[in-house]
């Protein structure tokens, strides 16, 4: 069967019109009258207007004429230009100086007179902040969050076929902050049209668990609602088919129908035994599909559902940490925000992919979503690559808005495997008071109630012993734990609570910067520097090694983010936290990581060896590496070899001479691995670096080309910051840039952009023709280069 034949769900983000300011737009009291930008259609004239009132439209020449075509995603925020106003967001600095304000978005399209009788909705994965939607002049409602998906059922008010075209009209106020971080602005995440037949699989309707997996055998069961919108009773058989997505094959299957009252629902409950299952983990993300049929009374196919999941199970232990599959797994994670240098909020869906492909190269297995539920397309991409997922409820908040929001994450997301533990809040005032600990058991039950299949667990920098506030839970988090060794303590006075550590290090670095400054706004890249809360990556991950019942460490955070620039403010304008910048670029701290997160062999030297002017100083050469000696050498003179400190650093201090550092490695005596760094000449030549070749032609998809200043010997010049102009051809747009400098005010929305000791990021995106995209990177006395990417 067709899936595309009963239930079609198609993409609604492109062909926007976009007004940056707010539209005055009239409450109506009559249905449907609200007019002006939210409907295209004229009244017919007749007495019968003022006998039965008629609400005054909008004067058209009250419309601004100066709207822009746009794609959705889209996030006009990271189009503005930075202000020195400490007044912007939530508090001083916390939205990275970006003004936010008002925009109208307006959609004009056709629905086939065939589609009349249909069940029609649009649903909105995410809008930043309050958003109203109006389809035809009819006030459809009103979102307050910016973290939540919502949908609202059209059928009624389109017109279908020559009665007439529609128009969907946005208005997203983002005037007050959710969070205090950089939020966005806008329609910034996807938008779909559904349609279904009036007997369909309810809106997020099926739920999937496998509470028996052995070896050879698991249970799968199927919770499916289906839902009847004729005014009649209608019969419904339903099939729930398992079927494997790495092979296509069905591997098990189960019917049963019966009687769903009008304008009503009824869940199915269905079990599917599958023999040898393929287990979900980070190493093999195996994934299943249950793939649901539902029958009428006369045999047809009225809607197909498709639901992934995974087969896997998952133990938190007081004392031993966490279990995947029944094996040991200790939780290498990172606290991450959704922004990405060039694009803001509005991320492509590849970008969210390539920022988890960037985590697990670094060898992290897991990802809070701080401090909100994550897109559903990152959600996916962690089931897709193996990313385990802390997927985080926006606030502590039991009023009835509050519920909805968190109800709306669960439903969403219950299915994801990647999903290992729901977070209630995180940081919240209210911690180990008993005020709090009401709200967050709510908070908890109806989690439980929802999804008795995964723990709950609270984000708390405080009151962890106050007020029954950790009772709540099944998980404590502890952030910054190791503050007077808290967690530690806490342990032995409380053996039978489960911690982890929800948030920890908060250690600042800029990358390429190896001393102070103040002035611009940069901290040294040793990460000898972190506030009062934190510390270095290394205590945080000792503290787990030595201390199993810690379960883990999820660093604040992967990567830098706009806004909070701790330890400074203006000039800066994002985040000194990340193990990588804004573009994905990896700090040296991300060798420290990767070497104790991984067994892959890993030899890193930090600084750069550019000190010109400083011949004869000690310049403070560190090593990270998982080998178990390092020998150091300058020019091919040794300066001596020693011994790993498990889970730290070797340090020389080296008077400066240009030339060569070498790092040697060994294992067992025998070298395994060598590591130099050079001295580099002049800037020379860009060099571009695609992460792919062949990107497909859909519109969607995008390459990520990181650029490189280099000396004529190739060397990368970690000094540069020398202006890139990019000029592209063919089947494709540049869509945004970036550097990782944190007090960069170069609008991200360019075609040139500034290296940032060495580096910069240009991404291009298809633009929905195959062919070649040609990209040419130039710049004032540097040799040029040019890239070809296909697109197919």
């Amino acid at each position: 069967m067709d899936i595309q034949m009963v239930r079609t769900k198609n993409s609604f983000d492109t062909d926007w019109l976009f007004h940056k300011g707010d539209i005055p737009i009239r409450y109506a009291v009559k249905a449907g009258m609200t007019g002006g930008i939210t409907d295209c259609e004229k009244l017919e004239e007749g007495d019968w207007l003022d006998i039965a009132f008629v609400d005054k439209s909008v004067d058209a020449d009250s419309v601004p004429k100066d709207w822009v075509s746009v794609h959705l995603p889209h996030d006009w925020c990271i189009e503005g230009d930075y202000i020195n106003d400490p007044n912007l967001g939530s508090r001083p600095a916390s939205s990275g100086y970006l003004p936010t304000g008002i925009g109208v978005y307006v959609k004009v399209f056709d629905i086939a007179k065939a589609d009349l009788g249909k069940k029609i909705s649009l649903e909105f994965d995410g809008v930043m902040r309050n958003s109203t939607v109006w389809v035809n002049g009819h006030l459809m409602g009103t979102h307050t969050s910016g973290y939540t998906s919502f949908m609202y059922d059209l059928s009624d008010v389109l017109r279908y076929g020559d009665e007439g075209k529609n128009v969907v009209c946005v208005k997203v106020d983002a005037t007050e902050s959710e969070g205090w971080w950089y939020e966005g602005c806008g329609i910034y995440r996807h938008v779909w049209l559904t349609k279904t037949e009036r007997l369909h699989v309810a809106h997020w309707g099926t739920y999937v668990t496998t509470p028996v997996v052995t070896e050879s055998y698991s249970d799968v069961r199927i919770r499916t609602t289906v839902e009847n919108a004729y005014s009649i009773s209608a019969a419904a058989l339903v099939t729930s088919t398992v079927i494997d997505k790495q092979t296509g094959e069905a591997v098990g299957s189960f019917s049963s129908g019966g009687l769903i009252d009008s304008v009503s629902n009824r869940t199915f409950e269905h079990t599917v035994l599958v023999v040898d299952p393929k287990l979900w983990s980070p190493d093999t993300p195996h994934l299943y599909q249950v793939l649901t049929e539902i029958r009428d009374r006369d045999g047809k196919v009225v809607d197909v559902y498709e639901t992934t999941f995974g087969i896997r199970t998952i133990e938190f232990t007081t004392d031993r940490g966490f279990f995947l599959n029944g094996k040991p797994l200790i939780i290498k994670g990172t606290c991450n925000h959704q922004d990405f240098a060039g694009v803001g909020v509005a991320l492509p869906d590849r970008i969210i992919a390539y920022k988890i492909e960037l985590l697990k190269e670094m060898g992290s297995n897991t990802y809070r979503s701080a401090h909100h539920p994550a897109t559903p397309e990152l959600l996916d991409a962690c089931d897709r690559l193996g990313m385990m997922v802390i997927e985080e409820n926006r606030k502590l908040d039991s009023s009835p808005e509050g519920i909805d929001n968190l109800k709306r994450m669960l439903y969403r997301g219950r299915n994801h495997p990647s999903i290992i533990m729901w977070s209630m809040e995180n940081e919240e005032i209210l911690e180990g008071t008993v005020m709090g600990a009401r709200i967050l058991q709510t908070l908890s039950d109806v989690t439980h109630a929802i999804d008795p299949t995964r723990p709950t667990t609270a984000a708390l920098n405080h009151g962890w012993n106050g007020g029954g506030y950790a009772e709540a839970v099944d998980i404590v988090g502890y952030n910054y734990g190791q503050r007077e060794d808290q967690d530690v303590n806490d342990h032995v006075t409380y053996p039978n609570r489960i911690m982890i550590g929800s948030e920890s290090a908060s250690c600042t670095t800029t990358r390429g910067i190896y001393e102070t400054d103040e002035i611009r706004g940069y901290v040294p890249a040793y990460g000898t520097v972190y506030p009062s809360w934190g510390c270095t990556p290394e205590k945080a991950w000792s503290d787990v090694v030595q201390n199993p019942f810690l379960t883990g460490i999820v660093v604040w955070t992967g990567f830098d983010y706009r806004g909070e620039p701790t330890p400074y403010e203006w000039p800066c304008i994002n985040s000194h936290f990340g193990i990588m910048d804004t573009c994905g670029f990896p700090k040296d701290s991300y060798y420290y990581y990767k070497s104790v997160w991984t067994n892959e062999p890993v030899l890193h030297i930090m600084p750069h060896w550019n000190w010109e002017g400083r011949e004869g100083e000690l310049i403070n050469v560190r090593i990270y590496s998982n080998c178990d000696a390092v020998e150091l050498r300058l020019n091919d003179v040794s300066l001596g070899r020693q011994t790993m400190i498990p889970n730290s650093h070797l340090a020389w201090d080296v008077p400066y001479e240009s030339g060569e550092l070498t790092a040697i490695g060994y294992k067992d005596d025998v070298a395994i691995l060598e590591k130099r760094v050079a001295t580099a000449d002049a800037p020379n030549q860009i060099k571009l670096m695609p992460d792919r070749t062949t990107i497909q032609r859909d519109g969607k998809d995008v390459v990520v080309i990181r650029v490189a200043v280099a000396d004529a010997g190739g060397r990368i010049v970690p000094t540069a910051d020398n202006e890139i102009l990019f000029k592209i051809e063919g089947s494709g747009t540049i869509i945004g840039v970036g550097n990782g400098n944190p007090s960069s005010h170069e609008s991200d929305k360019s075609n040139r952009r500034k290296a940032f000791n060495g580096y910069c990021l240009v991404l291009v995106q298809s633009n929905g023709a195959a062919g070649t995209i040609n990209l040419r990177a130039s710049s004032a006395g540097l040799a040029t280069e040019t890239i070809t990417i296909e697109t197919v």
